[in-house]
């Protein structure tokens, strides 16, 4: 599974204005719900029911947000880079400004597990972290998110 497949420079948010978590679980579906040709609302519902299992707020100033859809016939990422932290009720504390919301297929199975694992992966370097947090265009930060596949990561 590769972050290619995942996510288009379409697909990435830059400075993405929202003021709580909620806020930006509803622009990241809104973001989705056109690209994807699906129901706002209906991802949004899904988001939250995964938040009601325990925080997506991986720590670091990160969330990884996910979840699946009936209606989904593909893997889908899509990345926002917040203007300004937000709470995100993290697992350690710390307001979240990078946050990759994964959306799956009901039948996704493990592709679904091994797309959260290698962005889990992806975002727990630190390195990529603060270059991310540094670019100030979609083509730094959609090359930052792809850089590992091409080096073979």
């Amino acid at each position: 599974m590769e972050i290619t497949n995942l996510i288009t420079p379409e697909n990435v948010i830059l400075n993405l204005r929202a003021s709580s978590k909620k806020q930006a679980l509803q622009e990241l579906s809104q973001k989705a719900a056109k690209i994807l040709e699906l129901q706002e609302r209906a991802i949004f519902d899904v988001l939250l029911e995964r938040e009601k299992l325990g925080t997506t707020g991986v720590g670091s100033g990160v969330a990884i947000p996910h979840g699946k859809l009936n209606k989904l016939d593909q893997l889908c990422g899509i990345f926002a880079k917040l203007e300004k932290s937000i709470d995100f009720e993290s697992i350690d504390e710390r307001p979240v400004d990078l946050i990759f919301m994964l959306l799956a297929p009901e039948s996704a199975g493990s592709d679904h597990l091994k797309a959260l694992a290698k962005i889990s992966r992806l975002l727990r370097d630190e390195t990529v972290c603060e270059k991310l947090r540094g670019s100030d265009t979609v083509e730094a930060i959609y090359a930052l998110l792809i850089g590992t596949d091409e080096a073979g990561g």
